[in-house]
């Protein structure tokens, strides 16, 4: 029997939670169809989070592409295909990949080691320079800047999740929340989670009550980590600090949990728990396009 998954016309990271709550149920022995058929938008987090999704399953899960092309080409230009044809059995047309997207900053990208997360940075540098000047009105210098804070969270995959991860950068016209241009960054994986992180090490440390959402608030407010060398392991603290600053939103799920840096064109909570359970943790990091300023 083939457990069917509901995909929402507009897949992000809040509406990602319809699948997380179908899927969060069942054995991942059982056989289960993610039907996108009628699915019309997907952004960054919908793309890596569907291939970890992809990842927890014993039996190799089933794809239904989205049957309007527009969208369909959009998710291949993106090369979500790429990836996504290891991983389940594909039904529906798959377009053929064409030239780049230019909202597409950075396509879908395994994380498995470090020289991924250099060979990320190095594709990313020249295309997020052009998009953080010319859409987003921020100095050249924030580039630099940028690639640490993508590079740190892809990291975050190397030594916290016990396995490999996803990554991808798309800059559009944030049009329902805020009228402006963002770049989104999402990071996901289905590793073993920051509560268990930082079981390992802490261990005879943790006090009563922990659980994800404690776990998370350690990891992102207070820069908690797993490695005793000094300054190693914090970034997303920093990542944190980097969004604040530049007015973004920050969003880290793990486990049944969910934290989030939220400014005042922002809507959520600061902090969810109760959450259907997802392996792993999964990042994502909106800039807003500055809008007033020199």
């Amino acid at each position: 029997m083939t457990t069917i998954i509901n995909v929402p016309q507009s897949l992000d990271d809040q509406s990602f939670e319809q699948i997380f709550a179908q899927v969060a149920p069942l054995p991942p022995e059982e056989k289960i169809l993610i039907d996108a058929r009628r699915t019309r938008w997907a952004s960054p987090f919908g793309f890596t989070a569907l291939l970890s999704l992809a990842q927890t399953r014993l039996e190799r899960p089933a794809l239904a592409v989205p049957e309007t092309e527009e969208t369909a080409s959009y998710w291949s230009r993106a090369s979500f295909f790429n990836y996504a044809e290891s991983l389940y059995e594909i039904s529906g047309k798959v377009p053929r990949r064409g030239r780049s997207e230019n909202s597409v900053l950075l396509e879908v990208t395994p994380i498995n080691g470090t020289e991924d997360v250099h060979t990320v940075v190095e594709n990313i540098q020249h295309r997020a320079q052009a998009i953080l000047q010319e859409k987003l009105h921020l100095e050249a210098s924030v580039t630099m800047r940028f690639t640490m804070v993508l590079s740190e969270i892809c990291q975050n995959v190397i030594e916290h999740a016990g396995c490999g991860g996803w990554v991808s950068v798309h800059a559009y016209k944030f049009q329902q929340r805020l009228g402006r241009w963002v770049v989104v960054i999402s990071v996901c994986d289905a590793g073993m989670g920051f509560r268990k992180s930082l079981e390992l090490a802490q261990g005879a440390r943790i006090n009563g009550g922990w659980d994800d959402g404690k776990a998370l608030e350690e990891t992102v407010i207070r820069g908690a980590t797993r490695f005793r060398d000094p300054g190693r392991g914090q970034g997303l603290a920093g990542v944190r600090k980097f969004t604040g600053k530049w007015e973004g939103m920050m969003s880290v799920r793990s486990g049944t949990a969910r934290i989030a840096i939220i400014p005042e064109w922002g809507q959520g909570l600061p902090l969810s728990e109760g959450l259907p359970f997802f392996p792993g943790a999964q990042v994502q990091i909106t800039i807003p396009e500055r809008i007033g300023q020199p």
